[in-house]
């Protein structure tokens, strides 16, 4: 096909999932169920349109999904509105850490005894697949930063967390493959890719996304300057952010989730302190709080939401008491559209290639155990004496979502010197767990988060009758 014809059908799909956006929600389907589903029908599996290889084409593939894993990572960050100080931090932290540590450890050990792998290729194998997904998983994490659900939190933390915790678990694969200088006993591993690589990210996110947030608004509130084109700013602090930090030797995805909790922490502090009227009192009770959260929110949706062409926000951007709010609404919500459009291509790419997979290499029972039990038993470990009700608990078990995370570090294993016996072999096994967490989280997390939504609210009702 010629790129007009590109053109017109990816138009095609974009308008068919823009109007049925609302009809699917309400669906046990999911719209990565649909992009994956036009992905494969363009491949030789059927209209034979392209021809996608993940063993020929790895390093543009790991540039797209390293691209969306981005946008996704730093709309993560933006949504985490909570405190560092507040103990709900800790259920993201355990589970990025804990769990995951957990997991890859199930995962190699089933790799090795089950599937005859060796031990650097078994633990590559867990640092491929323990982390969970930021790009599919928008369906069970916080949709707005005043949500303060634990399971929804949670979600949104790991996801954000692990994409960078897991990167020196797949560098130690690497290392015991020979790919990867591990230093001698393993000192240039735990000094540099983990303390270092770890540290340097977190820090250098936090810092560049502190820095150009306080920037911004010193221009906007004092000057009256830098109004518009907040997409840029979205964009050039994501850029930003990963570049200097894997610069640095640090995990560039690490920094780019840091720079965005970084520049929603300095807009709630930015907020608060222009506008205390909107504020429960210390001691309120929590429907008080909740209630100024509202009102709040209501406030800067009113004002972000004017024509971005009307003096109104203009004024509203440079208000010192709106100026942070706006500023972060506008981020997040330009870093949610090009994410959904970013998404779309990643899971097509997955779709399409499905035809050059090896399926016999996979094992669909490793498969159902991952989803079934390493997952919710990784959580159970994590989460141990933590204040998750049974349900969350089972839940944030279930949704352990793989996705476009998983194909980036296969796709950079196989970039990085991977042979090709291996990476075929892996490339089966890696994407049989994306495309079946694809359909089967698809399909259950509709009424799954329905089922939920309405114990929380019966749960509410009741305390307040």
């Amino acid at each position: 096909m010629d790129i007009a014809a590109w053109s017109a059908v990816a138009g095609l799909l974009l308008i068919v999932m823009a109007l049925g956006d609302s009809l699917l929600a309400r669906l046990p389907l999911s719209t990565s169920m649909l992009y994956l589903a036009f992905g494969a029908a363009v491949s030789p599996l059927w209209l034979d349109w392209t021809h996608v290889a993940l063993v020929s084409h790895s390093k543009a593939l790991e540039r797209i999904a390293e691209i969306v894993v981005l946008l996704s990572l730093f709309g993560s960050g933006l949504k985490m509105s909570l405190g560092l100080s507040d103990g709900r931090w800790l259920l993201p932290l355990r589970l990025a850490v804990i769990s995951m540590l957990v997991t890859v450890a199930l995962i190699a050990a089933a790799g090795m005894a089950w599937l005859g792998l060796s031990l650097g290729a078994a633990i590559l194998l867990g640092g491929i697949l323990a982390p969970t997904d930021p790009v599919l998983a928008s369906d069970v994490q916080l949709a707005e930063p005043s949500d303060r659900d634990r399971l929804r939190f949670s979600l949104t933390g790991e996801a954000g967390l692990n994409d960078g915790t897991a990167f020196p678990v797949v560098l130690l694969g690497l290392g015991l493959l020979g790919l990867h200088d591990l230093g001698t006993s393993l000192w240039r591993f735990f000094a540099v890719d983990v303390l270092w690589g770890v540290g340097a990210g977190i820090g250098i996110g936090a810092a560049l996304g502190t820095l150009v947030g306080r920037l911004v608004l010193y221009l906007r509130r004092t000057h009256k300057e830098a109004v518009g084109l907040d997409n840029f700013l979205a964009l050039g602090l994501i850029g930003l952010s990963y570049g200097v930090a894997s610069l640095a030797a640090g995990y560039g995805f690490l920094a780019v989730f840091a720079a965005g909790v970084a520049l929603r922490r300095l807009e709630q502090k930015a907020s608060a302190s222009a506008g205390a009227e909107t504020r429960a009192p210390a001691k309120a009770t929590a429907p008080q709080k909740s209630a100024a959260r509202r009102k709040r929110s209501a406030e800067i949706a009113a004002v972000a939401h004017a024509d971005p062409d009307a003096s109104h926000a203009e004024q509203a951007a440079t208000d010192p008491k709106y100026a942070p709010a706006f500023m972060a609404h506008a981020v997040l919500s330009f870093n949610d559209q090009i994410e959904r459009i970013g998404e779309v291509a990643a899971v097509v790419a997955v779709g399409a290639l499905l035809w050059a997979v090896e399926w016999h290499r996979a094992s669909w029972p490793f498969v159902a155990v991952l989803l079934i039990v390493i997952r919710p038993l990784s959580v159970a470990i994590g989460l141990v004496g933590s204040k998750t009700s049974p349900s969350q608990r089972a839940l944030i078990g279930w949704f352990g979502i793989r996705g476009i995370g998983s194909l980036y570090y296969l796709a950079y294993a196989m970039s990085h010197g991977l042979a090709l016996g291996a990476a075929t072999e892996m490339a089966a096994l890696v994407l049989s767990v994306v495309v079946v967490s694809i359909v089967v989280h698809g399909i259950s997390v509709t009424p799954l988060m329905a089922f939920y939504e309405r114990r929380k609210r019966g749960k509410r009702e009741k305390a307040a009758g």
